[in-house]
Formats: structure tokens, sequence, C-alpha cells
């Protein structure tokens, strides 16, 4: 059992946790699909899917109905999606559960509960993130992933091409993507562990395009939070080496991407550092260890967290990746002062 680490990641979290995958999945979505699809499927390396998946949506609108499956867990979205090219702006409405809308403005967050009337305004570097390619130097993904078109199959009423992503090694899972053929937009995700069989899956079930609705009229829907109380976290961008630890060894194609620390007493988690090997990512959390907190492991779906004490603090390691590969994570971490 993992205790006050266990119950940081308990049933409770899993609304939030959902609503913040769904959100990155479909703002990676909304990165991908403006150019038109050519005759045949795109180039079987993975550098020509990515560089598909990245062009797609730019000036696209669309709403549609999305389901996210993690074990035995299952959780409805309403999404709505307009671009102009130049900002993104998202609105998601989780339909199971305690009401939640989640607002993305390209890197900004609001998160809205209308039965408390309360709010969280964020910012949030990693939102397109997962499952897709980071905008980033430093990521060789063709050196850990090779694609696999596998052909094509109908998804929400649409053609896709069906294409996997297969890892080269034990540290990172396989993902099945369903792209749609004419405009390159996500329809469909599965990740992938042992034998294929389905850990997560992410996919619209129903799917508008080009809905008539413009970039202005959603941001002013997005600020319509009068009666609302707002709550802004104080972060302060950091690295891990500034806090005081460092990693004594890598994994193979995971790099660091952000690092936000929290100074207020209140915070859970004061130090939270993000890596990823440009499809896949991790998070490590640092807090100081109280007496209740210990070590352990859970896991849901593709989601794996392990927490073990270092140096006097509580360290938890989560993401959806393998459980080795959390612990060879937890096993490089030190304390430097």
């Amino acid at each position: 059992m993992m205790g006050r680490a266990s119950s940081a990641w308990g049933a409770g979290r899993w609304t939030a946790r959902l609503a913040a995958l769904v959100l990155s999945w479909v703002g990676l979505g909304a990165a991908w699909a403006q150019v038109a699809a050519p005759a045949g499927p795109p180039a079987a390396d993975i550098e020509a899917w990515i560089q598909r998946l990245h062009e797609a949506t730019r000036a696209r609108a669309y709403s549609g109905t999305f389901v996210v499956t993690r074990g035995s867990d299952m959780m409805t979205a309403r999404v709505v999606h307009v671009c102009d090219g130049r900002q993104q702006i998202e609105r998601i409405e989780v339909l199971d559960g305690p009401a939640r809308v989640t607002w993305r403005r390209d890197d900004e967050v609001l998160i809205l509960r209308p039965d408390k009337q309360w709010g969280v305004r964020d910012r949030r570097e990693l939102l397109r993130a997962f499952p897709g390619p980071l905008a980033r130097a430093g990521f060789e993904v063709a050196q850990h992933y090779r694609a696999v078109l596998r052909g094509s199959e109908r998804q929400a009423g649409w053609d896709a091409w069906v294409v996997d992503f297969r890892p080269r090694d034990q540290w990172r899972y396989a993902y099945r993507i369903w792209s749609e053929k004419s405009t390159g937009l996500l329809l469909k995700l599965q990740i992938l562990g042992a034998d294929d069989a389905v850990l997560e899956q992410m996919a619209f079930t129903e799917l508008q395009l080009d809905i008539p609705v413009r970039l202005e009229a959603l941001a002013r829907q997005m600020e319509a939070t009068r009666g609302y109380r707002i709550e802004r976290p104080s972060l302060r961008k950091t690295a891990l080496e500034a806090e005081g630890w460092r990693l004594n060894a890598e994994v193979p194609g995971f790099r660091p991407v952000t690092c936000w620390a929290r100074d207020d007493a209140a915070a859970r988690h004061p130090l939270h550092c993000v890596f990823s090997d440009g499809l896949a990512s991790l998070s490590l959390f640092f807090a100081p260890a109280d007496a209740g907190a210990g070590s352990g492991r859970s896991a849901n779906g593709a989601t794996h967290v392990l927490a073990q004490r270092v140096g006097g603090y509580a360290v938890t390691a989560l993401g959806e990746v393998p459980p080795q590969t959390l612990e060879r994570f937890l096993a490089a971490v030190e304390r430097t002062r």
C-alpha cells in the first residue's frame, strides 16, 4: 500500500487527471489537420507521420464527443475547438461525474467547477506533448520508435489511416493512431502494452468539421467567469539542479522539458518536473516527507505511479510509460544539497 502517496492519485483524482488527458490529447489534435492528404498514405517513416500530424488543423473548427477509457474507468467529454492559424481555443466539458469545464487558449488553462462556482487559471507548457511529438530540439523520435502502416478504417464516420508507432526498446509503450485521411485529424488513439493489449483508448465517437464558431465568440465565453472564485497558482519556472536534485543516469530518449516550483506553504507537491521522449511523457513530483508518506506503487490502464523516499523527501513518478521506466528514473534521483 502507498498510504498518503497513493491517496494523492486515487479515485478522487481520476476526473481531474482524465480531464487533463482529454485536454492534452484534443489540444494536440488541434495542432494536427490543415494540410490536404496525399492521394496515398504518407511516407512510412515516423518523421513523415509526425510532420503530417503537426500540420493538421491550424485553420479548422470542429466539435465532437470524445471518450477516454482507462482500465475499468470511462469518461465522456464534449469538445469544441477553434483555431485561426495563430491562436487556438478549446472548450472541453466532461459529461460524467461532477460538472467540470476546461478551457485552453494556447498554453493558458482555465478549469471551472460550476457546482462550486470555483475555478483555477494556470499555464501548461505540455498541452500538446502527449501523445504527439514536442516542437522542441533534442528529441530523436526515430531512434526510439518506428512507424508501421496497418491500413485504413472508418472511425466516427470518417475514413482514417491506421498506423502504429512501435517502440524500439522496453522503456516506452506502442501507440496506434487513426488519422483522418483528408485532414490528418487524430480520430482515435490506443496505448498498447504487451501482446498489443489495449491499455488506454481515446476516440471521437462523433465529430463535425468546420463548424460555424468564431474564435472571438469562444474567447468571450471563456472570460465569462463572473460569480466564480478564480485561483491562480503561484508558479516559478526552475530546473531540477537549481532545486538541489539531479539524475545520476539517463533513461534512453527521455529529456527534461519543463520544471515548476510552487513556493506557497500549502502546495502539496512544491516541485514538478516533466520529461519526454517526444511521444511519451512522465512527471516527477517532489515534496517533504511527513510521518505518513511512504513508498509504493499503483496503476490504472497505461498510467503507473511509483513513490519512494529520497533524502528526506517523498518523490513520486507518474506517467503513461511502463513501470520499469519509472523505476529507472527513481533509481537515478539524488539529493545534492
